[in-house]
């Protein structure tokens, strides 16, 4: 056996150790090691779909893992096989993959390290190049929302759409119309000043900025901008002297005629929590609703994006998917993942019974209504924690284990504002649950007896 091939089998006892059997099996399993030359170990995986899954869920898993292996200064390199007749080829280094969590870390920067970027080529718009018109497909339940972003795009800031509020449920695409608006300027209007930004992010930044005595700066940089496009601002909520700097820049932008693009899962209206004058400023434009997609638009969907992974997915499956998964775009997506990774691993085609297998796997998952409350309940139960001990503000390191991962599955389960899960978990702000999740998430990568543990309450949690 070739040294490289002893490497990655090393690789796997160890990630065997750490990640859940299934998922083994599915993700890792497949992967084929290629070579290690100087400080590059290339391994093969079958898809660009694979490529992207493991990126955006095993990244550290897999630096981890190679660190250990093999050593801190190696570069794990992705081999996709692009054309199996020819035998087509195309590498990805670790890391390329531009995701919307990339991205947020990148946004992350000290505000003042921006407000030098005085240029538009100098600027990091933070917009992703595959969310895009190109692939936002259209169907009666987004036509008109499509339809004012792009007009928007065409004159930003000149029209009666500003600012632009999209609202719709989780997963219906209203992140993915932000770049494609954002792109579109970028395209038409390159001289333009235009930046992306998650409303936690933006949160974020103005505690580091004040912290450091740089708020002047921040407030600079986000008041020289032509286009501001903030995502999920219903996670400014409880926020308040983020969201009194965030009324300034709007005031400030909104005078100047520059254009603001905003998203949130609620109306304006229903954003209990939100400062009233900013709430009558984000009616002043368009208020816009994205639909859940109707069956012709899941149809579409699901045809486009097969094609552009490379699956081959029969008419009567794609009939059937887009009857049993109609809450949004992202469920669709993941069944396409569970399709494709189910199909490797039983060296198969995809075919009905395959797909009947995935949606009842899904549906049972999507069966379950969960609370932050619930959670709290649960997690106090397995570690027989009383309501009271559970949010109070001792700080003993089982209590502050249980809540944080409660923080966690919260987060998972019900698609709660970070803020509102934060009051309702001893009553702690936006930066302790940030905290607390991501404490889980790392130590969930690495400890394999936590792992079970929460595995069990979330066990317990969907009984």
């Amino acid at each position: 056996m070739n040294s490289f091939q002893t490497l990655w089998g090393q690789c796997l006892s160890v990630i065997q150790d750490i990640v859940p059997a299934a998922v083994f099996d599915t993700w890792f399993k497949p992967i084929v090691p290629l070579s290690y030359k100087g400080n590059t170990f290339t391994i093969q995986v079958p898809s660009q779909f694979f490529y992207e899954y493991l990126e955006d869920k095993y990244a550290n898993v897999l630096k981890l893992t190679i660190d250990r292996v093999i050593g801190t200064n190696a570069i794990l390199n992705y081999r996709i096989m692009v054309d199996k007749s020819t035998g087509g080829t195309v590498d990805y280094p670790t890391g390329s993959q531009q995701t919307p969590t990339a991205i947020t870390k990148n946004a992350g920067k000290a505000p003042a390290a921006y407000a030098q970027a005085t240029a538009p080529q100098d600027l990091s718009s933070q917009l992703i190049p595959k969310y895009s018109f190109d692939n936002f497909f259209e169907g009666a339940t987004n036509r008109l929302v499509r339809m004012a972003g792009e007009k928007v795009a065409e004159n930003p800031g000149k029209t009666a759409f500003n600012p632009l509020f999209i609202f719709g449920p989780s997963g219906v695409g209203k992140t993915h119309l932000c770049h494609a608006i954002g792109l579109r300027i970028k395209e038409l209007h390159p001289e333009l000043k235009v930046l992306y930004i998650a409303a936690n992010t933006f949160r974020e930044q103005f505690v580091d900025a004040t912290r450091k005595n740089t708020s002047n700066d921040f407030m600079f940089f986000y008041q020289s901008l032509d286009v501001l496009i903030l995502d999920d601002i219903q996670e400014l909520i409880g926020m308040d002297k983020t969201q009194s700097a965030f009324f300034h820049i709007f005031n400030h932008l909104h005078q100047l005629n520059k254009q603001l693009v905003l998203t949130s899962d609620k109306t304006p209206a229903d954003l209990q929590g939100m400062e009233e004058r900013m709430i009558s400023r984000l009616r002043w434009g368009l208020t816009a609703e994205l639909h859940r997609p109707d069956p012709e638009l899941r149809k579409t969907i699901l045809r486009k994006k097969a094609i552009a992974s490379g699956l081959k997915i029969p008419e009567d499956v794609i009939e059937l998917i887009a009857d049993k998964v109609t809450q949004n775009v992202r469920e669709l997506e993941g069944v396409l993942v569970s399709l494709h990774a189910g199909a490797v691993l039983n060296n198969s085609e995809i075919n009905t019974a395959l797909a009947l297998q995935i949606l009842n796997q899904s549906q049972q998952r999507a069966d379950i209504d969960i609370s932050v409350q619930g959670v709290n309940s649960t997690v106090c139960n397995y570690f027989h924690i009383d309501s009271e001990t559970f949010h109070s503000k001792k700080k003993k390191h089982e209590i502050v284990q249980a809540r944080q991962i409660s923080m966690y599955l919260s987060n998972k389960y019900t698609h709660k504002s970070l803020s509102y899960i934060g009051k309702l978990i001893g009553n702690k702000d936006h930066a302790t649950v940030v905290h607390g999740i991501n404490v889980v998430k790392k130590r969930m990568e690495v400890d394999r007896a936590f792992r079970t543990m929460v595995e069990e309450i979330e066990r317990r949690l969907k009984k």
